[in-house]
């Protein structure tokens, strides 16, 4: 089976399908992220205590350009963990840890939405709030099992009971002709 990266390097003109960006814009952004990984490695670094020499343990089992892609197809089809490591050949709790890791990568180089930069002023949220209620919005909600956690209070927090299980609950809206809004 084809991994999804190898399919969009050999097929880029269905990044967009995949993937949600162009190819041209996946590989700037794969720059970008490169660039914020290196600096978060170097400051990690900078404050670990060393047992072992530099570059021990096991490799990773994707490249940085995988591991977007893996994030990227992640945030646009939204499988299941177990499906997307399947898919890129790792597991699904490595699948899990490499789509968090790069996600907050993605939210530092990559801008906010508007309701994100207008939530502390009230005014700015008003003006936003009145140019949202012109348009129509369909909202939808998920939820995604996950491995109970440990700590009985973060228990809590991710119990269904409708579900009878520990789940993460998502909430999407998207403009009538079909475009996400957050």
């Amino acid at each position: 089976m084809i991994s999804t990266f190898d399919y969009i390097q050999k097929y880029p003109s269905r990044a967009k399908q995949l993937l949600g960006i162009s190819y041209d814009q996946f590989i700037d952004l794969v720059k970008c992220a490169k660039k914020c990984h290196e600096e978060e490695q170097f400051k990690l670094e900078q404050s670990k205590v060393r047992i072992h020499r530099r570059g021990g343990g096991r490799k990773e089992l994707l490249s940085i350009p995988e591991q977007v892609c893996l994030c990227l197809f992640y945030l646009r089809q939204i499988p299941t963990f177990e499906v997307l490591g399947m898919m890129f050949g790792i597991s699904k709790t490595e699948a899990n840890d490499t789509f968090h890791y790069w996600r907050q990568i993605f939210r530092k180089i990559l801008p906010s939405t508007l309701l994100e930069q207008v939530e502390n002023q009230k005014g700015d949220l008003m003006i936003v709030q009145e140019i949202l209620t012109n348009f129509k919005l369909l909202v939808d909600s998920l939820e995604q099992p996950i491995d109970r956690p440990s700590d009985n209070e973060e228990q809590k927090k991710f119990f269904s009971g409708k579900k009878k299980q520990h789940t993460v609950k998502n909430l999407r809206s998207f403009l009538a002709k079909g475009k996400r809004h957050n």
